[in-house]
């Protein structure tokens, strides 16, 4: 069972407040003090609107997670990095990052959890899913490197270190579309949800939050039917859903193989994105840990299909942005 948590507030709204320090989504916070399993100077709070002065004693009792229901399952992983603080995987395209209502097997958390035991830390179990030691998240169909913490200390100072932007993330994407592709762009362009299409993301749309993206063209040309293929670094400074997917619709060249941003492909079955590099600071040491998950077949054959050739330096840790 999680232990419970004693905190100092900070002025403030309390969801807010215990959003910030716990580093788990105001909804997930919502939930909490709805359900009484959050204490302001002792007393239950039932307002998440409630007015902090700062200095009051904070107790949150997060509730225990359904064990019963994510069970763990003996699935081999590609392990990049692993010590007694974070493991660091390639995940594979079609896997699912954690339990999630109607999908409870065959996640990144199922496989993890047949091999150690990973941290009951606050939020671990909302209404988005089951989340222990996740601290950042890949689509389904995105592979690449994906760091899971393995202590409490460890996923909240890993948490912190995404929140608070320090760490560098490279992608590598296969753009088809409209953008000439000539040099690098830099999209600063807000995302909110759509306003028709729930499970979509795009620019602008209900509460929008800042956005920005780098892309780099490693290599473009026509494909023969008015497009332009890219093989394209993309470097996110924020970590909104979907921002690369949407960022590079937003430019007129969708990823290849994305039914929801752009169409579906003949020669890529998922959309072509890889996570590809991962910079950040080591949540005991705080030293630069380096990750690098290696370029899928599936990905690089696609783009040798479309007449593209493969960079020389394609495997060489790119410059930062930021």
């Amino acid at each position: 069972m999680t232990e419970p948590l004693h905190l100092t507030a900070a002025p403030g709204r309390l969801d807010a407040v215990l959003a910030d320090l716990t580093g788990v989504s105001r909804s997930q916070v919502a939930g909490w003090i709805a359900g009484g399993h959050v204490a302001v100077a002792g007393l239950p709070a039932t307002k998440a609107s409630l007015k902090l002065r700062g200095g009051e004693a904070l107790t949150v009792r997060p509730p225990p997670p359904p064990d019963a229901t994510v069970a763990p399952e003996q699935v081999p992983l590609d392990v990049l990095y692993e010590d007694e603080h974070l493991i660091a995987v390639n995940k594979p395209p079609g896997m699912v990052t954690h339990p999630a209502p109607g999908v409870t097997t065959g996640t990144l958390v199922n496989a993890l959890l047949g091999r150690l035991t990973l941290p009951q830390q606050p939020g671990a179990e909302g209404p988005d899913g089951y989340r222990p030691g996740i601290v950042h998240r890949l689509d389904r169909d995105t592979s690449g490197v994906i760091v899971v913490a393995k202590t409490v200390e460890a996923h909240a100072r890993l948490a912190g270190a995404f929140k608070d932007r320090d760490t560098r993330k490279t992608y590598l994407a296969i753009a088809a579309g409209a953008w000439r592709a000539e040099g690098p762009v830099h999209v600063d362009a807000p995302i909110g949800r759509h306003p028709t299409a729930r499970q979509r993301m795009t620019v602008g749309g209900a509460n929008p939050r800042e956005a920005q993206t780098r892309f780099t063209p490693l290599e473009a040309h026509p494909d023969g039917h008015g497009r332009t293929l890219a093989l394209v670094r993309a470097q996110p400074r924020t970590g909104r859903t979907h921002q690369i997917r949407v960022h590079l619709a937003h430019l007129g060249s969708p990823i290849l193989g994305d039914a929801v941003y752009g169409r579906e492909s003949a020669v890529m079955p998922r959309h072509a994105l890889h996570a590809h590099f991962l910079t950040l600071p080591h949540p005991a040491t705080g030293r630069a840990l380096h990750l690098h998950a290696p370029v899928p077949d599936d990905l690089l054959s696609a783009w040798v299909a479309l007449g593209g050739s493969i960079p020389a330096a394609l495997e060489e840790a790119p410059q930062s942005p930021q």
